[in-house]
């Protein structure tokens, strides 16, 4: 069933983009419900950032329509960008002032009232306040990220919008930042967040694929899988990973890639695949049908799209 406008936090139609002859982002339409994680994904240069830029007002579209927050996204930018918060990939904040001091700062950019009791709110919700006052530029990767988010929501945003936001940082940082990013929406907060990691883009509560600045597919990761139609293969036993580069490239074989010591082989023509690995089914060698992954569907989105950049 399809989500009623006033339940959507995003809900923009015919999004376009150039910048010189390049096409960046091309005819996108997308609906985001409230409270939802919907993640951006595809390759380098796909447009991801630009349409998270353009849906909050850092970006003006050549064409489009709709509203975000209640409010149409063209003309009114301004309070768009009030009710936003935006984390980028590289930390943006000053190194030679200490945690509290760069959320006082940004409490000041914002004109907000009560500024001691939220830094002293937003410390306390993201683990800081044992380190208040700690120089930025000391702190690791994981807990620059939880400064940078801290600083992204002090104004209390109704859309978050993060680009990369985990790139470089290590595993348990990246768990715990999601699960904080879920606290969050499930108190209403709207996150659209770009990411090159499929455990990251599992963890959304829907996913928007971009490639070559068009939408490709859109829908819970489950859905995607699911509409890709596509057929993995998985094969286990000695030199099995090996496989791969005899069978890329064969008919019917979409992905031909190693997972450890296994292989799968993917494509959407059984009877073509089944061909092709036919003469590899014996032992030592073991075959069998798997769920393919979200890392398989998009390797075969991507093989689907010609490049026109």
């Amino acid at each position: 069933m399809a989500a009623s406008p006033a339940s959507l936090a995003v809900d923009v139609r015919g999004l376009n983009k150039s910048f010189g002859d390049k096409h960046v982002v091309n005819d996108v339409s997308i609906q985001v419900g409230t409270g939802r994680v919907t993640g951006f994904l595809g390759p380098n240069g796909s447009g991801k950032t630009t349409t998270l830029r353009m849906l909050c007002g850092l970006l003006t579209a050549d064409s489009g329509e709709g509203m975000v927050l209640g409010r149409d996204f063209r003309t009114q930018a301004r309070e768009i960008k009030l009710r936003t918060g935006y984390m980028t990939q590289r930390f943006s904040l000053y190194e030679d002032l200490t945690i509290a001091e760069n959320l006082q700062f940004m409490a000041r950019v914002h004109g907000l009232d009560d500024r001691e009791r939220r830094v002293d709110a937003s410390l306390d919700r993201l683990g800081l306040q044992n380190r208040r006052d700690q120089l930025a530029g000391k702190l690791s990767g994981g807990w620059k990220q939880r400064l940078a988010l801290a600083a992204a929501i002090l104004h209390e945003p109704r859309l978050l919008l993060l680009d990369e936001p985990t790139a470089g940082v290590d595993p348990k940082a990246r768990r715990e930042f999601w699960d904080e990013i879920h606290g969050l929406a499930a108190d209403g907060l709207t996150v659209l967040v770009s990411t090159h990691y499929m455990d990251e883009a599992e963890r959304c509560h829907d996913i928007a694929y971009i490639a070559y600045g068009r939408l490709i597919a859109r829908g819970t990761a489950d859905a995607v899988i699911a509409d890709s139609r596509l057929v993995t293969l998985r094969a286990e036993g000695p030199g099995a990973d090996r496989l791969a580069s005899r069978l890329a490239g064969q008919p019917g074989v979409e992905m031909a890639a190693p997972f450890g010591l296994a292989l799968h082989v993917s494509g959407t023509d059984r009877r073509a695949l089944d061909a092709v690995v036919a003469p590899y089914r014996k032992p030592p060698l073991s075959w069998t049908e798997v769920e393919p992954t979200l890392e398989d569907v998009f390797i075969h989105l991507m093989s689907r799209q010609e490049d026109v950049w």
